[in-house]
């Protein structure tokens, strides 16, 4: 069965909407629209009206190539607000065999026993090591024999307000909001490959304005965190440096923007509120602005995965993607600062089928990510933004929907009226049986033969006749 889908990825410099077509697990793109952001400023909504108009935009140029229109969609948060925290949750086994239902009822018990701020609204329930009767790292609990489980889930979590921001400027835009991803967790799931995930590995998502760091441990993410930095600085960088118009000096870093070779080549270049004279810069302090930058930017990251705890489970090393892995270079710069660890540049996943050529850019890892958790590339056994337990097992689900509510205000009101009815109709025969006991009836009279010659009976026979 096909399923027509919408995802829509906000970023701070481009919002992207692909409409795609969902087969089993197959994914298959249909249109594609991309619009300037505005509105937005380091994954947050500073303008809805503005976030709204870009919106709308990149939807609408999706529909008219795909020729299919969407009311709900699949989209992006941002890192920028978003917290995590880690709970536990154990449940007995009754039954001694572990179902859904069980598996369910320890999840939601792990999220019951987490102590979520009331500012927060939690978007992602990430189960990262099951435990049944104290066996450790148990990759899939499903159809075991046990008397206990328990799990261990990292709860991600986003600012209500921020939440409720993003929410009217997507609906302004003619959309609701079916389902939320944090943009970290799409974009490691467009880039992460099976042997990556099973060995540990950290994603560092380079965007336009934000960074993110995303680190999967066990089976699901364990870590993430944000960096307000990214391409769109370096751009500034250079053209407070150069003293040259801001799309001049983003031309300068896609050309000549180059962390391993320096050049000492002279290039002319347009002067800010002075269209008549030029200025001759040399590649030398281009390369300088744009290494220092990024080097910054990469030295925070490091120290934040030093802060996390998880690096010495990081076997697969780190992968980059975003628009600023396009810098030549990048790898090795990377490198030197995560050393001995294995860095890799990723562009999405190719198993996504229609993807157009402009697509395939690490700039678009997020929203294809978005397709692929749509697809069923989820975690196991992952709570949503709906909080439904996302799986792909083929099991038979409990139909609750024949049960009948007894105590809902229709079905009280009937209830009252037919005791009503019935106290009614035993009040009337009630009634009807005194008053048939206390009626004078000419029959009831004793018997009183002939031979006494009863003037009351003569006088009971003569009414009988009259009437």
């Amino acid at each position: 069965m096909s399923n027509t889908i919408l995802a829509i990825d906000i970023g701070s410099t481009k919002i992207c909407a692909i409409i795609a077509e969902i087969e089993d697990t197959t994914v298959k793109i249909q249109g594609h629209g991309i619009a300037k952001s505005q509105g937005i400023k380091k994954g947050a909504i500073t303008n809805i009206e503005h976030a709204s108009k870009a919106i709308k935009k990149a939807i609408n140029d999706a529909k008219r190539i795909a020729g299919s229109s969407l009311t709900s969609a699949t989209v992006s948060i941002s890192n920028a607000y978003a917290k995590s925290l880690n709970s536990t949750g154990v449940v007995n086994i009754p039954h001694k065999d572990i179902s859904i239902k069980e598996i369910t009822r320890v999840m939601q018990t792990a999220l019951y026993n987490a102590n979520v701020p009331n500012e927060y609204e939690v978007i992602h329930v990430l189960p990262y090591n099951f435990r049944v009767d104290e066996q450790d790292g148990i990759e899939d609990p499903f159809g075991m024999n046990a008397s206990r489980m328990e799990v261990d889930v990292n709860i991600i979590m986003t600012q209500k307000s921020n939440l409720s921001n993003l929410k009217k400027a997507v609906r302004s835009a003619g959309v609701e909001l079916e389902g939320l991803v944090l943009s970290g967790y799409a974009s490691s799931i467009s880039t992460i490959d099976e042997d990556e995930k099973e060995l540990g590995v950290a994603v560092i998502d380079l965007g336009g304005q934000t960074s993110n760091l995303v680190i999967h441990s066990g089976n699901s993410i364990r870590y993430n965190d944000f960096l307000g930095v990214g391409s769109n600085h370096i751009t500034n960088d250079l053209s407070m440096a150069l003293h040259t118009p801001l799309q001049i000096a983003e031309d300068v870093k896609i050309k000549h923007g180059n962390l391993i070779e320096t050049s000492n080549e002279v290039i002319e270049l347009p002067i800010i509120g002075d269209e008549d004279n030029s200025n001759s810069v040399s590649l030398e302090i281009v390369h300088s602005v744009i290494f220092s930058r990024v080097e910054e930017a990469l030295m925070i990251l490091s120290g934040s995965l030093e802060k996390s705890g998880l690096k010495d489970q990081i076997g697969a090393g780190i992968i980059l993607t975003g628009g600023m892995t396009k810098i030549k270079g990048i790898r090795e710069l990377a490198q030197s600062i995560f050393p001995a660890m294995p860095v890799r540049v990723a562009k999405p996943s190719n198993k996504i089928e229609g993807l157009f050529d402009e697509l395939k850019d690490p700039a678009y890892s997020t929203v294809l990510g978005l397709l692929l958790y749509k697809a069923g590339r989820h975690a196991q056994y992952e709570i949503n933004f709906q909080q439904d337990l996302l799986h792909s097992k083929d099991v038979q689900e409990e139909n609750l929907h024949d049960i009948k509510i007894t105590n809902t205000i229709t079905d009280v009101e009937d209830t009252k009226n037919i005791h009503i009815k019935k106290e009614k109709t035993t009040e009337k025969k009630q009634s009807k049986q005194t008053a048939d006991s206390n009626a004078f009836s000419f029959d009831d009279l004793p018997d009183i033969t002939e031979e006494n010659n009863n003037p009351i009976k003569k006088l009971t026979n003569w009414a009988k006749q009259l009437f």
